[in-house]
């Protein structure tokens, strides 16, 4: 992500990925990064794959059983089965199996590490001979009043995109609240503004890392929240195969799509990561499912051609978006009362 003329800005690692926060107030920066270091904790205590002692580790090893958890990892499988609502299924927190028969089964920083997990070279990733069952996000019960979960036995949960999502969304209301200041919290590419931007709004460049993207487009953020998805940036070799992160639920395996990066502007980075999620697994008839949605997008083909939808801005200028039209109801969030925000790096 490229960010210009912010006054205040700090770049560390956590949920095994970039983490970003700015300030428009410099004075506000150690309080702000302090905030962001517990929410990181708290999602990583709640939400983590690759923790032990993480409660959802905990619910993954308990499957098969009907367990009472803490409201805070309800909120976070609630949020999870709503991005399945929403997608009609494509984003499924049920893919955990499948992700740990791809060989991602530790924090991805150690995975591409590994001597025996190379990340290739940026290129198109396709599908694997990896296939494996999607037990599918509706045999998951969660009761949200009573505070009950029971997922089928074998069945391992994965909140990574989600509750990454949530993370942003909280911290960057969070440290608006508490030091007065406007803020943007990026977290791998996922970002959120909060309270007053800078003069012209934060500058954000969209890059989808894929080493061919040399001209971002560049906008000018001043609220709300944007999310990039791609097949790139988490990608590793497995049995010699390229994979990703992404698991398309209709094949077991990871998603073969016309798309590398999906970015997509909405109210809340929640509700821009489901949508961005969503059409890079649904393929190629997600330019049509966002217009329809109303979103903003912007969605890179692996041969390097843009397709855009709603009011994303033109390629390589900064266009500075206020308040267009109000916010909309049901279904995936539409850009709302926002600028049209854009993230850096795909998620």
């Amino acid at each position: 992500m490229g960010l210009a003329g912010a006054p205040a800005r700090y770049v560390g690692h956590g949920l095994g990925t970039t983490v970003e926060v700015l300030c428009a107030d410099p004075g506000t920066l150690v309080a702000a990064v302090d905030l962001l270091g517990d929410e990181l904790d708290r999602v990583d205590r709640l939400a983590s794959r690759f923790r032990d002692d993480s409660e959802l580790a905990w619910v993954n090893r308990s499957s098969g059983q009907q367990l009472t958890v803490s409201p805070e990892l309800a909120d976070l499988v609630a949020g999870a089965l709503r991005a399945a609502r929403l997608t009609g299924g494509l984003l499924d927190p049920t893919v955990g199996r499948t992700l740990v028969d791809l060989g991602y089964d530790v924090d991805f920083a150690r995975l591409v590490r590994s001597p025996l997990r190379t990340r290739p070279a940026a290129r198109p990733v396709r599908a694997a001979g990896v296939r494996s069952m999607v037990p599918g996000w509706s045999t998951v019960d969660l009761d949200l009043a009573e505070l009950t979960l029971a997922v089928p036995e074998g069945v391992l949960l994965d909140l990574d995109s989600t509750a990454k999502a949530a993370t942003v969304d909280r911290a960057a209301a969070r440290i608006a609240a508490a030091v007065g200041s406007g803020v943007l919290v990026c977290i791998g590419g996922d970002l959120a503004v909060a309270g007053p931007p800078p003069a012209g709004g934060w500058s954000v460049g969209v890059d989808d890392v894929s080493g061919a993207d040399d001209s971002p487009a560049v906008v000018a953020v001043t609220s709300g929240g944007m999310a990039t998805s791609g097949t790139v940036a988490r990608s590793w070799v497995h049995d010699g195969r390229p994979v990703h992160h992404l698991v398309d639920p209709r094949t077991g395996a990871p998603a073969e799509s016309p798309w590398r990066t999906v970015s997509v502007a909405a109210a809340t980075c929640t509700d821009a990561n489901i949508a961005a999620t969503g059409a890079l697994i649904l393929g190629a008839p997600a330019p049509q499912w966002l217009a329809g949605a109303g979103l903003d997008a912007r969605l890179v083909s692996h041969e390097g051609g843009v397709v855009v939808t709603g009011g994303w801005p033109v390629e390589a200028e900064r266009h500075p978006v206020g308040a267009r039209r109000p916010p909309c109801g049901a279904g995936v969030a539409r850009s709302a009362a926002a600028a049209v925000p854009v993230a850096g790096v795909a998620s």
